[in-house]
């Protein structure tokens, strides 16, 4: 499915462009502000368009509506479940470079396979499976 304003996917993953992003209760300025986004480049779900409003869920399911301007295409993840590894090279044998505890954001530079995705965390660029992130679809490739 297309979004009928942007001509991209639905559903599709972006990150928050903005230190501060307004959570909307519906497509427009004058619904009422549910809460604030207070973390630039939170990866986010696009579930649905309209006009220049995008109505987003995050890692914790919840859905608002948010100006499309406060998104970006720079796709971040979030480190899931456990502590994880990020490794020099895309091998598990490979050097271990950092451990990211749950929460962390990581910078998603590209995820070539079904397996591994190459991330940046705090200036860190190294690899790491990408069962362990949230923020990109099963079997979904970029570079």
């Amino acid at each position: 499915e297309k979004g009928p304003d942007s001509g991209l996917p639905l559903p599709r993953f972006v990150s928050l462009a903005a230190d501060k992003v307004n959570a909307r209760t519906g497509p427009g300025a004058r619904y009422p502000i549910a809460w604030q986004y207070q973390r630039r480049h939170l990866p986010v779900e696009v579930t649905a368009e309209y006009e220049f409003w995008r109505r987003i869920r995050d890692h914790d399911g919840t859905e608002a509506w948010v100006h499309k301007n406060l998104t970006s295409g720079r796709r971040y993840g979030i480190i899931e479940g456990r502590v994880r590894a990020l490794h020099a090279k895309p091998d598990e044998m490979s050097d271990i470079l950092l451990e990211a505890e749950p929460g962390v954001q990581a910078y998603l530079r590209k995820c070539p396979d079904r397996i591994w995705c190459q991330v940046e965390i705090a200036g860190t660029r190294g690899w790491m499976p990408r069962a362990g992130l949230w923020g990109l679809y099963p079997g979904e490739t970029f570079d």
